[in-house]
């Protein structure tokens, strides 16, 4: 376990070349046209679960059935871009256009969804070590699966190339130089959560912990919270102990490259941030926390007895607060009011 104190909060950008995210809600609206049956999720209470005075996490397991908060991103995108071609978008607007991305997860699901309720064509790239069954998830949202590369950087090297090679929109959840459009629209989406979550919350958390892996989650909830709550709470960004890559950013003052062995926490193990996550989560995070594998497994039966099972990833914020040890590092005490985020459903 490493805890930093963030020294750049409140300061100026550390990637001048990409923006903050957007705490722009007016469009939100829009994702639900691809989801008839689009609802909140909830906001469970588990104050019995920690030693705080109120400990609320907000469920996205069931998110839109596509299993995590990514269901709000790229099929976000895409529904943008299809209000942009009619005021009344269908099954045959983007017909002719594909898509194409990596996924290690949850992100490919939300793409290919969003894609054929526009009629457009969705192609993802899974590295050799992604499980077949996920492939088949992807297939049944009628994407086209492609395996190519050792890691999700191969994966996604691929995936840009084939953009470049056909005139397929590549549409990424993380942002870098030169590509900020688009990542930065499908955070905007993310923000959905974060505008249900403060309306649920009955008290105003003084604390919210957020996991993260390129950042794009942690980036738009910070942003949001510091729209409606201020300086109140205090942040803190959640990563793997192998692949600190915010941490890290943020104490050299600039995007670095964080390489490590693999993690149990897969959708968190991202070795290099996202350029507009970076610059949100440097401006509005206070603290960066590292919890090893270990950690956070060791909490995980605590929180499926508590009916919120979820992976290593999903957990890691929550895994922060039940461990005693992190608890006390961050100064977490009796009288707090604490916010977290399962993101996504059992593996």
């Amino acid at each position: 376990m490493k805890l930093v104190s963030n020294p750049n909060r409140r300061g100026p950008k550390l990637a001048e070349q990409a923006p903050y995210p957007s705490v722009d809600t007016a469009r939100l609206e829009r994702h639900r046209s691809f989801c008839p049956g689009y609802e909140a999720t909830p906001l469970a209470d588990v104050s019995a679960l920690a030693p705080v005075a109120n400990f609320w996490i907000k469920d996205e397991r069931t998110r839109m059935g596509l299993g995590s908060f990514k269901a709000l991103g790229a099929a976000y995108v895409i529904a943008c871009q299809a209000h942009e071609v009619s005021a009344a978008p269908d099954g045959t607007t983007l017909e002719g256009r594909t898509y194409v991305t990596a996924s290690a997860g949850n992100h490919g699901m939300s793409m290919a969804a969003g894609a054929r309720v526009f009629g457009a064509n969705a192609v993802v790239y899974i590295a050799e070590t992604v499980p077949e069954s996920f492939a088949d998830r992807l297939r049944a949202q009628q994407a086209q699966v492609v395996r190519e590369g050792v890691d999700y950087a191969a994966s996604m090297e691929a995936a840009s190339m084939a953009a470049q090679k056909h005139g397929w929109t590549l549409l990424s959840d993380s942002s870098w130089e030169g590509y900020t459009e688009l990542p930065h629209l499908l955070m905007e989406g993310y923000l959905q959560m974060a505008v249900e979550a403060a309306e649920q919350c009955p008290d105003t958390p003084t604390y919210i912990l957020l996991q993260a892996g390129v950042g794009g989650m942690a980036g738009a909830v910070a942003a949001y919270a510091r729209k409606v709550w201020g300086d109140t709470p205090r942040i803190v960004v959640v990563e793997p102990s192998a692949a600190p890559a915010l941490q890290a950013s943020v104490e050299a003052g600039h995007c670095v490259f964080a390489d490590g062995p693999d993690s149990i926490m897969g959708r968190l193990d991202c070795k290099e941030p996202s350029l507009i996550a970076l610059n949100g989560l440097a401006r509005d995070a206070d603290l960066f926390l590292t919890l090893d594998d270990t950690t956070v497994a060791a909490q995980l039966p605590a929180m499926a007895e508590a009916g919120l099972e979820t992976s290593a990833s999903g957990g890691a914020g929550v895994a922060a607060v039940l461990d005693d040890t992190a608890r006390a590092a961050l100064g977490i005490s009796a009288r707090d009011r604490v916010l977290c985020i399962v993101s996504e459903q059992p593996a």
